[in-house]
């Protein structure tokens, strides 16, 4: 019998794993199936752009996987029993599984404030994105669009938004000082962008409620607002929770250095997903970044515990915030072992293009998972009683 490896999710950090496990495994030992509640492969660091009415390439899974033997499940993952090694989907169906990579990555944090996920718009998946696209396309001439939430990705939204929609008149809601995670000099080239752009920044500033044509802040003010998008966070699914792995408070899988889950060894989680301690001793943070270096150490160590090989150390690093301000304007930020922003930056097309760069070349991996596929694949190294042994070990 085939060793059954299930991936659950399928963006960056799912994709890319279940990807390379085929390239480098024998499709003699084992079976890959991926689990995912949409055909597209989504490119969730440009969900902004698309809101702002750029066409964004979102390739069909179907294609992606074509010629790797991946099996594509297109269903909603509902339940993982880790006790009985099973997931269940939409449809009432059961799959089975030796070894799962939990890679359901995160969503908008919108229930925290009353009335946000009611009336707010978000850019933390595609069908949401559109959402806010098609209202934005529906709004006149000086409409007020309110960006709740400064980290990266308000401050992309913000941006983006603000220079391909210059008819509207968009604010930012700082909680506050506007790029308080910056050095000096970025904090001053982000200001100078936003004016650049028309972009309005509401500094030390709480959102208390979202209505529908409008936001109340703590002070007692109330902003008025065609459009609200809500960026102020991020959540994972309660899925892992209440499966019984071991989980962080915010519901984060807690894993080893090799991304296995600490309560239940033949569980995998990648990418936001996971609560992994990176090389500095401070927990990744939810990014992209963060997806690729998880993704990576999996591989290694499901390749490794499935053929007996060494297992090897990949970087498990956070070292740049890379902040995208428009279309042709971005900040490189450099970050220091303690999670600060270091005093050197880089601002301008320069780090625009790189992002660019990097937005391609992310896209391009991810979807040419059979670009130097082996001829001669690894086998697995036992039989599967004493693989199971290896696994928990």
């Amino acid at each position: 019998m085939k060793h059954r490896i299930v991936v659950l999710g399928a963006g960056y950090a799912g994709a890319f794993t279940a990807g390379n496990l085929a390239r480098r495994l024998s499709p003699e030992d084992i079976e890959i199936t991926v689990v995912n509640a949409v055909p597209e492969f989504v490119q969730r660091m440009r969900l902004h752009q698309l809101a702002a009415g750029r066409d964004i390439e979102a390739p069909r899974l179907a294609d992606v996987f074509a010629g790797t033997a991946i099996r594509l499940r297109l269903a909603r993952v509902t339940a993982v029993d880790p006790e009985r090694q099973v997931v269940a989907v939409t449809d009432g169906d059961e799959l089975g599984y030796d070894t799962l990579v939990y890679a359901l990555g995160s969503h908008g944090a919108d229930h925290v404030v009353p009335g946000a996920a009611e009336h707010a718009f978000d850019v933390a998946a595609r069908p949401s994105a559109l959402r806010l696209r098609e209202r934005l396309d529906g709004l006149g001439e000086g409409a007020r669009v309110l960006v709740v939430g400064d980290g990266l990705t308000g401050i992309e939204a913000a941006t983006e938004i603000a220079e391909s929609r210059p008819g509207l008149s968009v604010a930012l809601i700082a909680r506050g000082e506007l790029g308080s995670r910056l050095s000096a000099g970025a904090r001053g080239h982000l200001r100078r962008a936003c004016d650049r752009l028309g972009l309005s920044v509401l500094e030390h500033t709480s959102v208390e409620a979202v209505e529908a044509t409008r936001v109340r802040c703590a002070d007692g003010t109330a902003l008025a607002s065609d459009a609200t998008v809500w960026t102020a966070g991020f959540a994972v699914s309660p899925i892992a929770a209440a499966g019984g792995l071991e989980v962080t408070e915010n519901g984060q899988i807690v894993v080893d250095r090799t991304m296995r889950s600490v309560s239940h060894p033949n569980v995998y989680a990648i990418g936001d997903s996971a609560h992994a301690i990176g090389d500095n001793g401070r927990p990744l943070p939810m990014s992209c970044a963060s997806a690729g270096y998880t993704g990576r150490q999996a591989i290694e160590a499901i390749v490794g515990r499935l053929t007996g090989r060494t297992i090897a150390n990949t970087k498990l690093v956070y070292s740049y915030n890379h902040i995208s301000l428009g279309r042709r304007d971005a900040i490189l930020q450099l970050i220091d072992d303690e999670g600060r922003a270091k005093p050197k930056h880089l601002g301008g097309r320069q780090p625009a293009r790189i992002k660019a760069g990097i937005l391609a070349m992310s896209l391009w991996a991810t979807s040419h998972p059979t670009y130097g596929m082996p001829k001669r694949r690894h086998r697995l190294a036992a039989a599967p009683d004493t693989i199971a042994e290896r696994m928990l070990a």
